[in-house]
């Protein structure tokens, strides 16, 4: 970053995005508050890490860059400047070093999220980093100042220069609730709705199956959306299905509901053993055996599975259509899960709508960054290293903004 003379800066949300912009903005020497309409900051963060914080991922960078959409490049040219390996040695400097699962997925050692955001304010408290809580943004006054929403009324502050890392809609009451959408519109910002995205999917399934089975994990399958497939877990819910498999085609999923009124998902209930091997199985004598013992035991399908399968039509009597039927047992989706239970949002505000420098082009010394933009990603540490890095990339366009505005002319 460049080295000029120290401003008055705002940021805007107190999430991943905001922090970060915080902390490379007040180390290179400016006055910077951070500003949450929340009683305490990075509520969501914490949420995350409850079972876990899982950062990053270790993958490839290639392979790691490819799981992002919509984001034309930007998202991309951000992560390459601040990628996986720096968010991880960043960790460890608050000391909070990290280590890599078996999944390839990445997370601090305690597990948590609250010994490093804990760290993480200490360092911004030394910093000078002032937090301004139960501060809603507004929006603007007619003269451009930052106007709130506080306990004890309506305030404006003054800033040289505003990062915006207000979060997208997927969790309304830890502050990420997407009411800022209307007031940039309103600005003439052009934002792609707000749409729910690592999210569960809607089924209709017999009373005698959700009865049965709500809340039964589905093993070791495969799931297949068009031309992607994914390997993992699901669970099935009253209304459909929730859990890693279903979040990372959810993208797929929804490109597909948007096309038709519903989504042609297969589920492979035995991905590890081929169908000819399968039908073979398939053939040996069932004798007094129920169905579901006989699948059982030959076939390695819990009761869960089975019901799965009996969901979708009477089972096939011949060995090698049940084997087929196991192989690619047909799902009709007909909807997602509404935006405040998902994990994320996809949508927000167009790339096209920021210069290189994350800075709105229509409202210049105000910059974007964070789950704000049009960018999706799966969990897996995918969100999070996103939100880091463009809270990053922010900041050094508000550097790189405030040093040409500091030329002579």
């Amino acid at each position: 970053m460049s080295s000029i003379s120290p401003r008055s800066l705002a940021v805007i949300g107190a999430g991943p995005a905001g922090l970060m912009a915080a902390e490379r903005l007040a180390a290179e020497g400016h006055a910077v508050t951070v500003y949450d309409a929340m009683p305490s900051p990075a509520r969501k963060f914490l949420m995350a890490g409850r079972g876990g914080l899982n950062l990053t991922h270790s993958e490839p960078l290639d392979r790691f860059l490819a799981r992002y959409s919509g984001a034309d490049g930007r998202v991309e040219q951000a992560i390459r400047a601040f990628p996986p390996e720096a968010l991880r040695a960043w960790a460890e400097d608050l000391g909070q070093p990290t280590f890599i699962g078996s999944s390839g997925r990445v997370f601090p050692m305690a597990m948590k999220a609250s010994p490093l955001l804990r760290a993480w304010l200490q360092r911004l408290e030394g910093a000078s980093v002032v937090l301004a809580l139960r501060h809603r943004w507004q929006g603007w006054t007619s003269d451009g100042h930052l106007l709130f929403e506080t306990p004890a009324g309506r305030v404006t502050r003054s800033c040289e220069a505003a990062v915006l890392a207000l979060g997208g809609g997927s969790w309304p009451r830890l502050g990420s609730d997407g009411r800022w959408v209307p007031i940039l519109e309103a600005s003439g910002v052009d934002i792609a709705a707000l749409t729910p995205s690592n999210v569960g999917v809607r089924l209709s399934w017999s009373d005698l199956f959700a009865d049965k089975f709500e809340g039964h994990p589905l093993k070791r399958i495969a799931m297949t959306v068009g031309a992607v497939t994914r390997r993992g877990e699901a669970v099935v819910t009253r209304g459909g299905l929730e859990g890693g498999i279903v979040y990372a085609l959810s993208a797929a999923i929804r490109q597909m509901l948007d096309a038709q009124d519903e989504a042609k998902v297969t589920v492979d209930l035995r991905p590890d053993l081929d169908e000819a091997e399968l039908g073979k199985r398939l053939e040996r004598p069932r004798g007094s055996q129920s169905l579901s013992t006989f699948l059982r035991k030959t076939a390695g399908l819990a009761p869960v599975a089975v019901g799965l399968l009996r969901e979708s039509g009477k089972p096939p009597a011949d060995p090698h259509d049940l084997a087929r039927r196991i192989k690619a047992l047909p799902l009709h989706v007909h909807g997602v899960m509404p935006i405040d239970r998902a994990i994320s949002s996809a949508g927000g505000v167009r790339f096209t709508e920021i210069d290189g420098r994350y800075m709105l082009r229509s409202r210049p010394g105000t910059f974007i960054c964070g789950e704000m933009l049009d960018w999706d990603a799966p969990t897996g540490g995918y969100l999070l290293q996103a939100s880091f890095a463009t809270g990053a990339a922010a900041a050094s366009g508000v550097c790189s903004w405030l040093a040409e505005d500091a030329k002579p002319n």
